[in-house]
C-alpha cells in the first residue's frame, strides 16, 4: 500500500487536537514533501525522518515522491513531535511495517539522526485528551498512546491512560511488523503503569519567621479564603520568606487539580515528577514583561499567571514591574483565565492563582520603619506608590504592613507556629466554605456575597462609615465582606458579626497609612 494513516496530536493552548498524519508514496522525481501549516521545526522533521530510518538499518525510500499531510491543514503544528508518526508512516506506506495494526494507536515523539526517540512537551495534555471523551459522546475504547520514555512517565499520572515507552525507533518498528507473529518482548517497549508518586509534598516550614504576628495572621487568612495579599514593609523584615511558605499553608492537592498544574507546567517544559501534586511557587523577576507574565507568542504559550494556577504568584518589589504587566493581571484576578487571542489562533490557559505581593514603602524603603530614617521627600514617596494603579490595588483584598524587626526580637526568639499546625485550621475554615456554598470566599460574587455574608446592624454600620471614611469601591466593600467571612470560618462562627468586619477593615489600609 503506498498511503498510510497514523494518528498523532497537536498542541494549541492546554488543548490537544487530534491529528491524522497522511504520507503518501507515488513515482515520480523523488522528492520529500511536508504539508499542514507547519512551522519550522516540524518542516526540519523530513531530515531527522531520514537520517533515523537509515541509521536504523531500515529502507528509506529516496526513489519515492513523498508527500506527508498533517490534517487538519488550518490547525498550526510545531515542535518535534511529529517525527515519530512521519517514520512510522513512511514505513507503513512503504510495506515495511503493517499499516493496520497502527489503528487504535496515537503517536508522538522526536528523533535524533539515530533513531533515539527524544521527550516531547506537553505530553500530559495530550494523555488528558485521550482519556476525556468528548462532551456528551458515548463510551469508546479509548487510543493508546505511544511516547518517549521521560515523556511516557507524565502521560502515565493521567487514570485509565494506556501509556507505551519506546527508547528508540526499531522498539516501536518491532511492535507492528507484518504478520501474525507475537512482537519480542525488549526492553526498550513497555506499558507504563498509570501510578502516581505517593510521596507528601515538602514545602518549607512558616515556623523559619520568627515575629510578625500580623503577617503570620494575613497568611493564614489569604489562605483560607483564597484571597490576594500585599505586604508593605522595609527591606528585610520578611516579606520574601513569608510570601515563599504561603504555598505550605494552602490544603492539599486534589488529583484533578494536580493533573491541571502539571499540564500546564508540561507546556512550559517544567514539569518533573518531583512537582507532582506541589503547589506551585512562580517568582518572576521584576522586569519580566506582560507576556511574560500572562502568556503569548506564536503559537501561544502560557505565562507565569498559568503556570501558577492552582498555586502561588509572588511578585516581589510589585511597583518596579513595568505598569503594563501589572495591568494585565486584572482580568485574571478576577476571571481566574487568560485567553490569548493571535490572528492565526486563540488559545485559553487556566490562570486561578494567589497573589501574593511585596512592596516597600517608599524608594529608600524605610519610610515609618523604626531601624533608619527615611530620606525620601512626600513627592517621592507619592510616585512610588502611584505606580501601582487604583484598579490593581482595589482587587488585592488584604494589604497588611509587614514592620522591621529588633535584634531583641531576632535572636534567642522561640520559631514561631509551624506550617502544619496553621493549614489544619486553614483546611477547617476551607471545609466550612466548601460544605456552605461550594467554593472559597473569594470565589463568592453577586447575589452569593449577600447571602453568605448577612451583618447584622452594628456590623453594617461599622462596614459603611469605614468605606465612606477610606473612600472604597463597591469591588473593595465587597473584597472587605469577604475577608470578613474567611475571618468568621476560621473561628467557626456561623455570621459575621463586628469583631470580623473590623479586622477586615484593617487589612485594607497599609498604604494609606504610609502616607
Amino acid at each position: 500500500m503506498s498511503l498510510s494513516l497514523v494518528h498523532s496530536r497537536a498542541l494549541l493552548g492546554l488543548q490537544a487536537h487530534p491529528v491524522c498524519v497522511e504520507v503518501h508514496l507515488a513515482n515520480g522525481l523523488p522528492s520529500f514533501t511536508l504539508v499542514g501549516l507547519a512551522d519550522t521545526e516540524v518542516k526540519e522533521a523530513r531530515e531527522r525522518v531520514r537520517s533515523a530510518i537509515q541509521n536504523a538499518g531500515l529502507e528509506f525510500p529516496g526513489n519515492k515522491r513523498i508527500t506527508v499531510n498533517l490534517a487538519p491543514a488550518d490547525l498550526p503544528k510545531d515542535s518535534g513531535r511529529f517525527d515519530l508518526p512521519i517514520a512510522l508512516g513512511i514505513l507503513a506506506a512503504s510495506g515495511q511495517i503493517d499499516a493496520r495494526k497502527l489503528a487504535g494507536y496515537e503517536f508522538a515523539g522526536e528523533l535524533s539522526l539515530g533513531g533515539d526517540v527524544r521527550p516531547v512537551r506537553g505530553a500530559l495534555a495530550m494523555s488528558l485528551a485521550i482519556a476525556r471523551p468528548a462532551h456528551g459522546g458515548t463510551a469508546r475504547k479509548l487510543p493508546r498512546l505511544v511516547l518517549p520514555e521521560g515523556s511516557a512517565q507524565e502521560a502515565a499520572l493521567v487514570p485509565d491512560a494506556e501509556i507505551y515507552r519506546a527508547h528508540h525507533l526499531l522498539d516501536v518498528v518491532r511492535q507492528f511488523l507484518p504478520g501474525d507473529a507475537v512482537p519480542e518482548v525488549a526492553d526498550g517497549w513497555m506499558r507504563v503503569a498509570s501510578a502516581a508518586p505517593s510521596r507528601q509534598p515538602a514545602y518549607a516550614d512558616l515556623a523559619d519567621v520568627k515575629g510578625q504576628a500580623a503577617a503570620r495572621r494575613a497568611l493564614e487568612i489569604a489562605a483560607a479564603g483564597g484571597h490576594s495579599l500585599l505586604m508593605v514593609g522595609s527591606p528585610g523584615s520578611g516579606k520574601s520568606m513569608l510570601a515563599q511558605r504561603f504555598a505550605g499553608l494552602l490544603p492539599a492537592m486534589t488529583t484533578e487539580e494536580a493533573l491541571e498544574t502539571a499540564a500546564v507546567a508540561s507546556l512550559g517544559g517544567r514539569f518533573t515528577l518531583d512537582h507532582w501534586a506541589v503547589r506551585p511557587t512562580c517568582a518572576p523577576h521584576h522586569t519580566a514583561s506582560a507576556v511574560a507574565l500572562v502568556g503569548g507568542g506564536s503559537p501561544p504559550r502560557p505565562g507565569e499567571i498559568s503556570l501558577a494556577h492552582r498555586g502561588v504568584l509572588f511578585l516581589d518589589e510589585l511597583p518596579e514591574f513595568p505598569r503594563a504587566a501589572l495591568e494585565a493581571l486584572r482580568e485574571p484576578l478576577e476571571s481566574g483565565s487568560i485567553t490569548i487571542s493571535r490572528a492565526a489562533s486563540r488559545a485559553e490557559f487556566p490562570a486561578r492563582f494567589q497573589l501574593i505581593a511585596a512592596m516597600n514603602p517608599c524608594p529608600c524603603g524605610y519610610l515609618g520603619s523604626s531601624l533608619r530614617a527615611c530620606r525620601c521627600s512626600p513627592e517621592q514617596v507619592s510616585r512610588y506608590q502611584g505606580k501601582l494603579s487604583g484598579p490593581l490595588l482595589d482587587r488585592i483584598d488584604l494589604h497588611v504592613e509587614v514592620g522591621a524587626l529588633a535584634a531583641g526580637e531576632l535572636v534567642n526568639t522561640p520559631p514561631g507556629e509551624a506550617t502544619e499546625t496553621i493549614r489544619s485550621r486553614v483546611v477547617q475554615a476551607r471545609e466550612r466554605a466548601m460544605s456552605r456554598q461550594g467554593s472559597a470566599n473569594q470565589a463568592l460574587q453577586g447575589q452569593a456575597i449577600d447571602a453568605q455574608c448577612q451583618l447584622d446592624a452594628t456590623a453594617a454600620k461599622f462596614l459603611n462609615t469605614a468605606a465612606t471614611r477610606l473612600g472604597w469601591s463597591g469591588r473593595g466593600i465587597h473584597r472587605c465582606l469577604k475577608v470578613a467571612r474567611t475571618i468568621a470560618d476560621l473561628a467557626g462562627a456561623k455570621t459575621v458579626q463586628l469583631t470580623h468586619v473590623a479586622e477586615a477593615v484593617q487589612y485594607r489600609r497599609a498604604l494609606k497609612a504610609a502616607h
